[in-house]
């Protein structure tokens, strides 16, 4: 049997497919065929997906309630200048971006119940420390520390979640752990409104009672991670050994073939620099964080510009934000059905509300308008899926962990610019600051595009045999020795991961 048709056969449809040589299953003396695998994925949906919800909720409200703390005279309590405060939100950016890389390679090492748990209890300190600070440089240096702690949540989040599902599974358990990001923002406004009727108590202003709290709330809950969150399959607790099994087995067939374990090696880093997919994922997510950032820390202070009160704005951010969250689940459970995240991206958020809402904020005089196209940039920003389908056209899981890491990394870094383009001198409309979030989109949708191309050209050649390697005792026309020589066709996939020949990337 030739490897095109060994290959043809066994993964045509990897969505369903389960590998049927024994000599490539995992633990084939374990017998789960009585494994219900429909009530297994909701109990790991129910031990998974909720807490890192959580989570992320805590991240991102105490990366973004210095903007509603703002509001409630925090610059001129520590005597700082609009230049001096969009400094201490952009040192935020420097470690927050240099640190994911190396702090999803740790999150493998050491367990994600350690790992995670650890820089949630340090950001948690970080933050409750904002309440007590006195200067513009203590707060620039708690922002320092904020950012190194944070650093490693979203992508460390993204790549266990890649460990944990099928590629066709990950954009609607993506969207559920992301909307939290959404829910942060509308409880933030809420929660600022409510805190700061604390102003006076024990001495102290209600913008800092808003850190205090948050953080020490953020601390207690990294406690509790480090008995709450699970690991990896292979190892899970709350999993039987069979049902471990089940799982790994599954994503293996879904191409996952690192879902059984993994030793690091640095060739996976190496890898992951020298491939294309990883300079256009850089593009991808910095088309989304840097028009993210702007968004979570600005919106209060556009529609406070807009002519309402800091209460008012703040609660009128709101549903800005539910709507968001309504969005972002609904259009991750449509990536998965229609399994074209490509379009789905492209078309549905950047070109439609995205370029809509920001061409209507950069020319409208009218606060109503505005704030109606504040609607339209929430549906673009939050909502797009290609978190998902990134990781899921990755293969190897440190190499998965290193990709998401750079891309994750410089996208956030490019919150250091965007953090900036909202100036006083711009209120109250800030156009300049929205033609920047517009060019930024403008990015994002053409490396998207790129992305697509490059996959659906990949799938085409592999389709055609011109990625097949030379296999020991395979007959194979196709094979050519500058694709490798291995001596299985398994030694094949797990030394090429997703260059492999029989690896289909997800459109």
């Amino acid at each position: 049997m030739s490897l095109e048709t060994a290959s043809q056969k066994e993964y045509k449809d990897p969505e369903t497919v389960i590998v049927q040589d024994a000599e490539n299953v995992y633990r084939p003396d374990v017998d789960t065929s009585a494994v219900d695998g429909r009530k297994l994925m909701r109990r790991i949906d129910w031990h998974v997906v909720p807490w890192l919800a959580v989570l992320y909720l805590l991240n991102f409200l105490d990366r973004g309630n210095i903007g509603n703390a703002k509001l409630y005279h925090m610059t001129d309590d520590l005597h700082i200048t609009d230049k001096q405060y969009l400094v201490a939100l952009t040192v935020f950016f420097f470690p927050y971006s240099l640190f994911e890389p190396p702090s999803n390679l740790a999150l493998k090492k050491l367990r994600p119940s350690i790992w995670l748990s650890f820089i949630m209890l340090v950001w948690g300190i970080a933050m409750t420390l904002h309440g007590v600070v006195t200067n513009y440089a203590g707060l620039v240096g708690l922002r320092v520390l904020l950012g190194l702690a944070e650093a490693g949540l979203y992508p460390g989040i993204v790549f266990y979640l890649s460990c944990w599902y099928k590629r066709n599974e990950l954009g609607t358990r993506v969207g559920v752990f992301f909307s939290s990001a959404t829910i942060a923002g509308a409880f933030s406004g809420l929660l600022a409104a409510a805190i700061h009727n604390m102003d006076g108590v024990g001495g102290k202003p209600g913008w800092a009672w808003i850190f205090i709290l948050e953080g020490l709330f953020t601390v207690l809950c990294a406690i509790a991670s480090f008995f709450i969150l699970s690991d990896f399959p292979d190892t899970a607790k709350f999993l039987s050994e069979t049902e471990r099994v089940w799982v790994v087995r599954r994503l293996q067939a879904d191409m996952k073939f690192s879902a059984g374990g993994e030793k690091f090696k640095m060739k996976y880093v190496w890898q992951s620099l020298a491939d294309w997919k990883t300079w256009l994922a850089m593009g991808i997510y910095m088309g989304f964080d840097g028009p993210l950032f702007a968004f979570s820390l600005f919106t209060p202070t556009i529609i406070n510009q807009l002519g309402y009160q800091a209460t008012a704005a703040n609660l009128l951010s709101v549903p800005v934000y539910a709507w968001a969250c309504i969005m972002t689940v609904a259009i991750g459970f449509i990536g998965d059905r229609v399994k074209t995240r490509a379009w789905v991206n492209l078309y549905v958020f950047y070109l439609s509300s995205g370029l809509v809402g920001y061409i209507i904020l950069i020319c409208s005089t009218n606060p109503s308008l505005s704030y109606f196209a504040v609607y339209l940039a929430a549906s673009s920003i939050y909502p797009t899926i290609r978190t998902a389908w990134v990781s899921s056209n990755v293969e190897g899981s440190y190499k998965r962990s290193a990709v998401l890491g750079m891309a994750i990394g410089w996208g956030n870094l490019n919150g250091a610019v965007t953090s900036n383009v909202y100036r006083s001198v711009d209120k109250p409309w800030y156009r300049l600051g929205h033609g920047i979030v517009l060019a930024y989109i403008a990015i994002g949708w053409i490396c998207s595009l790129a992305f697509y191309i490059h996959l659906r050209r990949e799938n085409a050649a592999k389709e055609r045999g011109e990625r097949d390697e030379v296999i020991d005792g395979v007959d194979n026309k196709n094979a050519r020795e500058e694709n490798g020589h291995f001596e299985s066709i398994e030694a094949a996939r797990m030394e090429k991961g997703d260059h492999w020949s029989g690896f289909r990337y997800s459109l």
